[in-house]
């Protein structure tokens, strides 16, 4: 864009002595919203008269409201346009009136000039003492805008410092790095991770994470460089990473937080942890192995807005929502769902508990680990270093009068014998297994050891699943299919429409350039009727038992995720690399 281009829609701010009851209004705003709580924001204006802030830098550093959030409802609320990324200039502006290090300080920076007048950024819209320095040393009018602290800073450091990142500029406020040798040393270890530069760090690589709405970080020594990946959308892409002589530092840091034990590198362990970022309330569970270059560490963030318990925002189509809403209301026998880890089976057991939820039924879980709380119902978690297994807990809980067991994965043969004998009782048992579909989870069942008419006799549904990435609503590109992909997808068999037309990903700011927001389900469901009775039975494979089911009915995963594509909420590359059909 041009550096002279003029930017619309900025005003001059209210007086003085408007801020405080402008202050007032801003946190009412945010409690009505539901994005903060009145004992928030009560703290965050004692924190205020403390420390002699602004109420949105505050919530923003407290990790209560998101940057973007704040600038957002300043904008708003002040009637000020809101900076976007691509309105800062490609050139520096007004070089000679203004500092970096002013800039920077102020977290200020001139947009455009527009004859007399002057456009800037500001973080901070009611401090009147920098708009009017500005204003004396440009010698124009000065209209501002409202910026994002972060985009300003990366801003005035693309154009007016070294091209540094905000990673460089912590990294560089360390005096000196740390040898290997002093590094091994667990008390200086410790005290490294406990310094600012460090906490900075691993903060940034959390926040950044949670601004992606990735769900799991990947921060993963090598002998030369440390890497950081972020897992969004099921896809891992690579960011961002601090130096390598930090990872150490920045990993002790991560441990010290989840109660781990630094001094230990040698084993595996696992730890949780629960912090407020960008005003969202996040789970945070920590796993470390031990690498050849270190600990290798894995963060998975469960957020505790992302539960969606609506079917039809997870994937479910009419028909299959229909069959699989008959399944759970029986009054007892075992529903499975199944699918490999990461696959949404979890989410999608909430989601029939939250149907399944009413003061006439008592409910109990059994978890590892308890990802979303669900009012009303009794959820435990194991703790396997107290002896706390699923198949402990699951003998104590049938004690406990309960109408609906969901337990949280069927992990041996003990668990699943339970689990049965729940379901030959009078329960309705809800639980998951990893299988790759449906007919798999009926021999998984008989590998572990379950007698097979104990299966025919309690199992009565299985719901196999997949998650595949949805098209970006906003520059997704329809295309006519070739009579070749037609014929060798089977598409010719689930429309009659001619020509076919399908979609593909092209990419725009709204999915970062992928093509591709957000995650559905594609799903099968297999009901046991007396014809697969016989079969199991008789001991069939998983790929008869799957042929009787298609007869009768079922539509696989691929299927599923074809029809998902003929009506463009994916495309059909996704479909193949999901279910790895050719």
């Amino acid at each position: 864009m041009s550096a002279q281009k003029p930017v619309i829609n900025a005003m001059p701010l209210p007086g003085h002595s408007d801020i405080s009851s402008y202050e007032q209004i801003l946190g009412d705003r945010f409690v009505n919203a539901g994005r903060l709580s009145a004992v928030d924001l009560e703290r965050a204006r004692r924190l205020q008269s403390e420390n002699d802030e602004g109420l949105a830098k505050i919530l923003v550093k407290s990790g209560l409201v998101s940057e973007q959030d704040a600038a957002a409802a300043l904008a708003d609320l002040l009637g000020l346009a809101l900076t976007r990324p691509d309105d800062y200039p490609d050139l520096p502006l007004m070089e000679d009136s203004f500092s970096a290090r002013f800039l920077k300080h102020k977290q200020v920076i001139p947009v455009s000039t527009h004859g007399d007048e002057l456009i800037i950024s500001i973080a901070d819209p009611f401090d009147h003492y920098i708009i009017e320095a500005v204003r004396m040393s440009s010698g124009r009018t000065v209209n501002c805008q409202v910026g994002l602290p972060s985009e300003i800073d990366a801003a005035i450091e693309r154009l007016y410092g070294a091209g540094k990142s905000q990673m460089d500029q912590i990294v560089e406020s360390v005096s000196a790095v740390e040898d290997q040798e002093t590094q091994a040393d667990i008390d200086h270890l410790k005290d490294l991770a406990s310094e600012a530069p460090v906490i900075r760090l691993v903060n940034l690589v959390i926040e950044r994470a949670v601004q992606e709405r990735a769900s799991d970080i990947h921060i993963e020594p090598f002998e030369n460089h440390l890497k950081v990946r972020y897992r969004v959308d099921g896809v891992l892409h690579e960011v961002e990473a601090p130096p390598q002589q930090f990872s150490a530092a920045v990993i002790s840091r991560i441990k010290i937080m989840a109660k781990l034990d630094i001094a230990e590198r040698r084993l595996p362990q696992d730890g949780r942890m629960r912090l407020r970022v960008q005003g969202k309330d996040i789970d945070l569970r920590i796993s470390t192995v031990p690498t050849l270059h270190g600990e290798s560490l894995v963060i998975r963030l469960l957020y505790k807005d992302g539960a969606v318990l609506d079917f039809e925002t997870l994937g479910f189509s009419r028909q299959l929502l229909k069959k699989f809403l008959k399944a759970i209301h029986r009054p007892y026998g075992i529903i499975l769902v199944t699918g490999p880890t990461g696959s949404g089976k979890t989410t999608t057991l909430y989601a029939a508990l939250n149907q399944l939820n009413d003061a006439t039924q008592k409910i109990l879980t059994v978890e590892d680990p308890v990802e979303y709380q669900l009012t009303g119902i009794n959820q435990i978690q194991v703790k396997p270093q107290i002896d706390l297994t699923f198949a402990r807990a699951l003998r104590s809980i049938v004690r406990q009068d309960p109408d609906i067991i969901m337990i949280g994965e069927m992990r041996d043969q003990e668990t699943a014998r339970i689990a049965v004998q729940s379901a030959l009782t009078g329960h309705l048992v809800l639980s998951t297994l990893h299988t790759n579909n449906a007919a798999s989870s009926i021999t998984r069942m008989l590998d572990m050891g379950v007698e097979d008419y104990l299966v025919t006799t309690a199992v009565y549904g299985v719901l196999a699943q997949r998650l595949l990435r949805k098209l970006c609503q906003h520059c997704r590109q329809s295309y006519e299919a070739l009579p070749e992909l037609v014929e060798t997808t089977g598409l010719g068999k689930l429309t009659t429409d001619e020509p076919v037309i399908l979609y593909k990903a092209a990419g725009c700011e709204h999915c970062r350039g992928t093509g591709y927001q957000g995650r559905t389900a594609i799903m099968e469901m297999l009901s046991l009727s007396d014809a697969i009775r016989k079969l199991i039975l008789s001991h069939a494979d998983a790929a008869t038992i799957a042929e009787q089911a298609r007869s009768e009915g079922m539509q696989t995963l691929y299927e599923d995720g074809l029809t998902k594509a003929l009506a463009g909420i994916t495309s059909i590359e996704e479909v193949l690399r999901v279910t790895q059909e050719s």
